[in-house]
């Protein structure tokens, strides 16, 4: 079965802008980074010191006349090696924490701007394909800071020392090794930009590998009781050869790049050994100075081809690095800039408030719908599938704001009180309970982080939990699996239930809380919700009439607005869409209401 993949994108020009914007976050380290530098630049002059420790192993210890001058020679390559060890060892940790700090740290500034974001966002860019990028792009980043930049910088130290030392030591040698190494530029230049292109390539395929499994993982009762396990399969082995083949290509261009810059290299060095090999016979150089210059021109040379790695890897850090800015600096389009402190206990109000979702501009949610909430009050909301009713829920919550007209708490309008002081005075209870990987003592205390055990249990006691909660192996420090897996529908639902009890809130939304429960469970879960809805202000979506015909007001929608509001019995008489759906509901063409006696 074919399988979609990502977009392939046409190279673009080299930029490692992005990666100056997050110098930042190596700011609050700036002591450590001083010292991975001290660090670094001993470890360079150490090494640099070799190429005179080799000269003088050559000339004194090897060509001098007694094993004490071999002993000195010695004497002082030990030294410096000593000194290289100790440099490289502080350098290496301290490089290698900062690369982990600043990693740890970007993660955490990413997540931070993603969970407040509005949930649209994470309707038009998957979750799944969003975390791949924290992950893989940060791993870039710290393998980059940790790492590659560290080479760069030891790289151009030792370069730069070693060919003045060169110069020194012999001009005419410096010179062939001076045309040599800039001949290296030209497979970079002809290279780099295909291996820049692959590496984005092979990052999105990577990241779309990461998504697709996370989706088919997810949904996995779906796969399985279709049966499509080999097909999902299939196209999983589509997607992971599709990214290998973007990865084989980036490698067999590295390795092109890599091998042709090392033959101009090792060329130059040969023609650079005959033509000083020449000057030692003919007494023009000692052994040493040859020797020590070799090691210079092999330091050289190691050190430029490190420096193209990592041009290779600051292309591919800087893609990532682009990335995560995106993510960084993504704003929510739910603005929180309120600082009105408005009273308790205020009528919500709807005027003439209209929504259309971003993915469908053409097709309003929500047109002119005027409506009111009283404090204190139960107000219900019926209608068909697609008459408005989630959006109410949604502009309530400020997961969204309309597009005209406004919502109001009393007088203020919504977004002049902080989002999350609105936010604390509601609680939500949906119709697809969501709970968390964590054990069931978490998933309640949601609701209130700092509630006592106590206040725990009762809230599972309040929603009818607390008897099945109490049979798990492990009671209320059960974990519950990814989504509440180990639970059935209903026990996942009055878990929901008790956390929204425990939160103790102002406005109670329940999106057809009983939907998940059999006949006993959603008879007692009514009557814990009769209690905790009295006197508090409660705005509830049902589909089955026999849920709410005690609400205090029932609104009817249709097609994004209100059509009628009244009581149960009021509907029944005045509104015909209501009358329509009782009937279909209680099947009592006669008298269109519902059996109250047997629903008790």
């Amino acid at each position: 079965m074919a399988t979609e993949h990502p977009p392939e994108s046409k190279p673009a020009p080299v930029s490692l802008s992005p990666l100056r914007q997050l110098l930042h976050f190596l700011w609050p380290h700036r002591l450590r980074l001083a010292a991975a530098t001290g660090a670094l630049v001993f470890t360079a002059v150490s090494q640099l010191a070799l190429g005179y420790g080799v000269q003088i192993l050559i000339d004194r210890g090897f060509g001098g006349e007694s094993s004490d001058d071999l002993s000195y020679a010695v004497r002082v390559l030990v030294g410096i090696s000593l000194a290289m060890s100790i440099g490289t060892f502080i350098r290496f940790y301290l490089v290698s924490w900062l690369g982990e700090r600043v990693s740890a740290d970007l993660r955490s500034r990413v997540f931070r701007n993603l969970v407040r974001l509005h949930p649209g966002y994470f309707e038009t860019n998957q979750a799944g394909e969003i975390m791949s990028r924290l992950t893989t792009d940060t791993t870039l980043l710290q393998t980059l800071i940790g790492s590659s930049v560290s080479l760069a910088a030891r790289s151009t130290l030792t370069m730069v020392g070693a060919l003045t030392l060169m110069v020194i030591t012999n001009l005419k040698l410096s010179l062939i090794i001076l045309v040599a190494v800039p001949l290296t530029l030209m497979p970079v230049l002809v290279f780099g930009r295909r291996v820049r292109s692959l590496s984005s390539k092979s990052q999105d395929s990577i990241a779309h590998v990461g998504s697709q499994a996370g989706e088919i993982l997810q949904s996995i009762k779906v796969v399985q009781s279709y049966n499509r396990e080999a097909m999902e399969q299939q196209r999983f082995d589509n997607d992971v050869e599709h990214a290998f083949d973007i990865a084989r290509a980036r490698i067999r261009q590295r390795a092109i790049l890599m091998a042709a810059a090392i033959l101009v290299l090792l060329g130059g060095l040969t023609g650079m050994l005959w033509t000083g090999g020449q000057d030692v016979i003919a007494g023009r150089m000692t052994g040493g100075e040859l020797g020590a210059f070799v090691f210079y021109a092999i330091m050289v040379g190691t050190a430029f081809a490190t420096l193209s790695e990592v041009w290779g890897d600051l292309q591919r850090a800087a893609g990532a690095a682009e990335r995560l800015l995106d993510l960084m600096t993504t704003d929510s389009e739910v603005v929180d800039e309120g600082h009105a402190q408005p009273n308790t206990r205020q009528p919500i109000t709807f005027d003439d408030v209209a929504f259309a979702y971003p993915t469908r501009p053409d097709t309003p949610a929500l047109q002119g719908l005027n409506l009111t909430v009283a404090p204190g009050k139960s107000l219900a909301l019926v209608g068909p599938s697609g008459a408005g009713k989630s959006t109410v829920f949604e502009l309530l919550q400020r997961f969204r704001d309309p597009q005209g007209g406004t919502i109001r708490y009393g007088d203020l309008p919504l977004p002049a009180m902080p989002l999350a002081q609105w936010r604390d005075r509601t609680a939500l209870v949906p119709q697809s309970p969501v709970l968390f990987s964590a054990d069931v003592r978490f998933n309640i205390a949601y609701g209130n982080p700092d509630a006592s055990d106590q206040d725990i249990e009762a809230a599972a006691r309040a929603a009818h939990a607390d008897g099945f909660i109490r049979a798990l192996p492990q009671g209320y420090a059960t974990p519950l699996g990814t989504q509440g897996v180990q639970l059935s529908g209903g026990q996942r639902q009055r878990i929901v239930l008790a956390r929204a009890i425990l939160n103790d809130p102002e406005i109670l939304l329940l999106d057809e809380a009983t939907s998940a429960l059999d006949t006993e469970s959603e008879f007692r879960v009514q009557q814990a919700l009769a209690e905790i809805m009295h006197g508090r202000t409660s705005v509830i979506i049902a589909h089955r009439l026999s849920t709410i015909i005690n609400a205090d007001c029932i609104a009817v929608m249709d097609d994004g607005r209100v059509i009628a509001t009244g009581t149960h019995h009021e509907l029944l008489e005045d509104c015909a869409l209501y009358a329509r759906l009782a009937r279909l509901q209680f099947r009592d063409e006669a008298h269109h209401k519902p059996d109250v006696a047997a629903i008790e």
